[in-house]
């Protein structure tokens, strides 16, 4: 088993045994929290983690990758959920709560971009996206990209995003617009994932980007140009693993400090091979190849 090792400064009161989590319990409870993207596959995980180890219980809550950061950081859950890395911010919080964090990459994904199901488009460039979502730029009807909305559809770019609180809305924002770039206002900032796309697929003329495993049978996967290959890349598992896919990104959960005895034995379970087939069944990419 490998993990990412930093140096444990300082550390929380996680669960050591089947004992007792953060709250203190007589039972363990595994408290877990963060990332909506990791939402979905973090519920499966605790689950079947029941039938494994009875004894222990992992407690699962979304509310965005920030929400789970600094609920660890405040040290009121084990592990922290997020499709992000911490921001400089939030290590300096965590220093000054005497906590020093542990990352784990847990599996990644393909930051899919997804459109109505009858949207013709075929393919979209990185540049094109930041000029749908970045400030200042001027792609604003799908006119623009040659594309045609069917049955007399709005021409009209109706762009979905997250809320400022979501790893995913973050990493897009990096990955699309640069470290300093802005997204443009007058988004529909949604709560969650799975929200994305339930609008996009009831909006003909909408543009929204959400988790991979989030896909559905009722709205379009856009594949996007590789500036490295020019050749438009479809997300999937596969091209979410060699990084082809230009919007990949690691998945990720952080301990405060070290994790020891029922935390890290449940994180062991997760990057097993029993662990990494529930995020490969969820529609994630797995950290390595299984057996």
């Amino acid at each position: 088993m490998h993990r990412n090792h930093l140096p444990a400064l300082a550390l929380l009161a996680l669960a050591t045994s089947c004992g007792g989590g953060v709250n203190g319990a007589s039972r363990t409870v595994i408290q877990n929290k963060g990332s909506d993207t990791l939402l979905n596959v973090a519920q499966a995980w605790a689950e079947a983690y029941s039938t494994v180890n009875p004894e222990c219980t992992v407690a699962v809550s979304g509310g965005g990758s920030g929400t789970g950061i600094s609920a660890m950081i405040n040290g009121t859950v084990d592990l922290a959920n997020a499709s992000r890395k911490m921001k400089e911010r939030e290590l300096a919080a965590a220093g000054e709560n005497g906590v020093t964090p542990v990352e784990f990459v847990v599996g990644y994904d393909a930051l899919a971009v997804y459109v109505h199901a009858a949207n013709p488009i075929e393919s979209i460039t990185m540049e094109q996206l930041a000029g749908i979502y970045g400030d200042g730029g001027s792609l604003v009807r799908w006119s623009q990209l040659g594309v045609t909305i069917p049955n007399g559809g709005s021409d009209e770019i109706v762009r979905v995003s997250r809320q400022n609180n979501s790893g995913t809305f973050v990493y897009f924002r990096e990955a699309v617009l640069g470290r300093e770039g802005k997204y443009k206002l007058g988004s529909l900032d949604m709560h969650g994932s799975k929200d994305v796309v339930d609008l996009v697929e009831n909006t003909p003329g909408a543009i929204g980007y959400s988790g991979l495993a989030y896909a559905t049978d009722h709205v379009k996967l856009v594949p996007v140009i590789s500036a490295d290959s020019g050749a438009p890349v479809t997300p999937s598992v596969d091209t979410a693993v060699d990084r082809t896919y230009p919007i990949a990104r690691p998945l990720l959960m952080y301990t405060a400090g070290q994790p020891e005895g029922a935390v890290a034995e449940y994180l062991d379970w997760i990057l097993s091979d029993d662990g990494q087939r529930i995020i490969l069944a969820k529609g994630y990419a797995p950290v390595r190849a299984l057996d």
